[in-house]
């Protein structure tokens, strides 16, 4: 258990450091250009992950403050609006100290150490794997702002765990039922290799390119847009509002393509 937090660890800093090297040759016009999330430019996707870094720092160190914190809610668009006058430079500072401090933090963790935060309270590796997820996920938002296309990596094998395991967040924070029906994933990660999760025999399966379903279930493509094969009603309903992060439901991408959505078999 000691060597998973070390993996995890190791692997958000790396994300970390893949980010970085795309802000920092940046112009300070660049940090104003549009990403695909709506009204969001490139600095509003670093100032929402510096301010989550630090949010998360402190529900590790001082939960019972950040549980009193949670009693005043402020909107991710209002938290990016309050950053808007920082500099480009001050931007990348903060995120590089958040970031550094928020790791020390959960040096100190163990995985099975509870952590309170926007959703269910998380076990310190699900914490982990969430800031990885997230950075990946606003890391693609500024690739996409600047026609850059990052080369997938083994990392994103724990965006796709924790994306399989928000299968029930997905429909509880709609009210919708969570199913009863298991869905087994069986998906090509970017080395080519094979990776699954769920039970084997399910009759309800997700097929294709690991990165397709992260992109999915972080909510940066349209299910039109992949080459995800779909069987089965649950995986089906699943796949149309897949949701790996906390908060409400997200609105999603509109597609690109005119293509049907994924096969269903």
């Amino acid at each position: 258990m000691v060597d998973l937090m070390r993996e995890l660890l190791d692997d958000l800093r790396a994300e970390s450091a893949s980010l970085e090297l795309l802000l920092e040759p940046l112009r300070p016009e660049q940090w104003e250009l549009p990403t695909p999330a709506e009204g969001w430019a490139v600095r509003d996707q670093v100032s929402h992950l510096a301010w989550f870094d630090d949010a998360a720092r402190a529900a590790v160190t001082d939960p019972p403050a950040f549980r009193a914190a949670l009693a005043e809610p402020t909107s991710v668009d209002e938290l990016a609006f309050q950053a808007r006058g920082l500099a480009a430079d001050a931007l990348l500072a903060w995120f590089r100290t958040a970031r550094a401090a928020s790791l020390e933090a959960f040096a100190r963790l163990g995985p099975r150490d509870r952590i309170p935060w926007y959703g269910p309270d998380m076990s310190a590796a699900s914490f982990v794997t969430a800031r990885l997820m997230e950075t990946w996920a606003h890391g693609q938002d500024v690739a996409d702002a600047l026609g850059v296309a990052r080369e997938p990596t083994a990392r994103l094998r724990h965006v796709a765990t924790i994306g399989h395991r928000a299968l029930p967040y997905s429909f509880a924070v709609r009210g919708l039922p969570v199913p009863a029906e298991p869905v087994r994933l069986e998906l090509i990660a970017p080395g080519g290799e094979p990776w699954t999760a769920g039970p084997a025999g399910a009759a309800d399966v997700v097929r294709g390119p690991m990165l397709d379903f992260c992109l999915l279930v972080t909510q940066r493509v349209h299910l039109a847009d992949t080459a995800l094969r779909i069987t089965g009603r649950t995986a089906r309903a699943w796949m149309e509002i897949a949701q790996a992060f906390a908060g409400p439901p997200g609105k999603g991408r509109a597609p690109r393509s005119g293509k049907a959505q994924g096969d269903t078999r």
